[in-house]
């Protein structure tokens, strides 16, 4: 007896202080991420994810369980609560993961759609009774971790693996559906055609942003870049940058290069991707037509890099006789979608 009215009194100051706890373990919680979540490719911090989804899967499992016994009408009121945790684990490593891949010019909507799920997430406590929000975002959040551990899998990037990707995602799905259907089958026939349309528009819209390069080229990221006077490499294998000298303020304002006459311009960037990853990026050359108003595009080198490097694949790009003014070159993936982008002046 004294067990159970200790336990009591521990959720009743669990749920008045709730909301102030939850508030600081999401602060706490994103921080830690971005500290320890440094590579893509790291198994320890993929066994931290699916330990999220298995805590996510049995969540939902036990809220759904036929209400036999005693145990489960007791633990069954605060299967949510890990469920809101499992989730708020996800999102927060998915921001991560996605923010360093990301452009801001292209992937803004994305990364916005990432941060309202997490930042929303300590609000979706009623929500996370009903099985087709528990659905809906659970599906988003396999999704998305599919979206970035099928390459690192296979070694391999494009429209096909996201295809694959989507449909290992179905597949998946299709199992818990069919678990769920067998443990509570009434409350399944009822909500299978919600739950079928639900999977269906989140694919669609997934694939949508794919296509229109919303989604951030994960797993590769932008590590560094740059515009210099010449990029030399040497034969231990590093790289002589020679560029502008900068004032520690420089960030503020966009970079200026003078060159002579003729005189080339490098382009030079680091370009992580998870080990023996290959693939291929480009250098797309734009400069401002001031009478149009509009960039224009000058030129694309394509080159291919190979992962493992912790400071990213290194490769550089030129152009000669370039004339002077407004400048961009835009780092980029075969089908174009955006890795980074910098903005210089060149000056006579």
């Amino acid at each position: 007896m004294h067990s159970i009215a200790f336990f009591k009194g521990v959720f009743h100051r669990l749920e008045r202080y709730e909301r102030h706890i939850s508030s600081v373990a999401l602060v706490v919680g994103f921080v830690i991420d971005n500290l320890t979540l440094t590579r893509i490719d790291l198994w320890i911090d993929h066994i931290v994810i699916v330990a999220y989804i298995i805590v996510a899967v049995s969540s939902i499992i036990v809220v759904h369980l036929p209400k036999k016994g005693a145990l489960i009408s007791r633990v069954q009121p605060f299967a949510p609560l890990p469920m809101q945790f499992a989730f708020g684990g996800l999102f927060s490593s998915f921001f991560v993961f996605y923010s360093h891949s990301a452009a801001l010019a292209s992937s803004w909507f994305f990364l916005l759609f990432l941060s309202a799920l997490l930042v929303g997430n300590e609000f979706f406590k009623k929500r996370y009774e009903r099985l087709a929000f528990q659905f809906g975002i659970f599906y988003i959040a396999l999704f998305s971790y599919l979206v970035f551990i099928v390459p690192v899998l296979t070694k391999r990037m494009g429209a096909g693996i996201f295809l694959l990707s989507g449909a290992a995602s179905i597949a998946l799905m299709s199992v818990f559906i069919f678990l769920l259907a067998f443990i509570a089958p009434l409350r399944m026939r009822e909500e299978r055609k919600v739950l079928t349309k639900i999977i269906a528009a989140i694919f669609v819209a997934m694939n949508v942003l794919y296509f229109l390069n919303i989604i951030p080229p994960i797993p590769l990221a932008l590590k560094e870049a740059g515009v210099y006077y010449s990029v030399t490499r040497t034969q231990d294998g590093n790289y002589i940058l020679k560029g502008e000298p900068r004032a520690w303020y420089a960030f503020l304002k966009r970079p200026v290069l003078h060159i002579s006459q003729g005189a080339p311009a490098y382009f030079y960037s680091a370009v992580f991707a998870p080990t023996e990853l290959k693939t291929r990026i480009v250098h797309q050359w734009e400069f401002f037509d001031e009478s149009r108003g509009m960039w224009i595009v000058s030129s694309r080198v394509q080159f291919a890099i190979v992962g493992g490097r912790d400071g990213g694949y290194r490769g550089y790009s030129f152009k000669t006789n370039v004339a002077p003014g407004f400048w961009r070159v835009s780092v980029e993936t075969e089908r174009g979608q955006l890795l980074g982008r910098r903005q210089f002046k060149l000056e006579r």
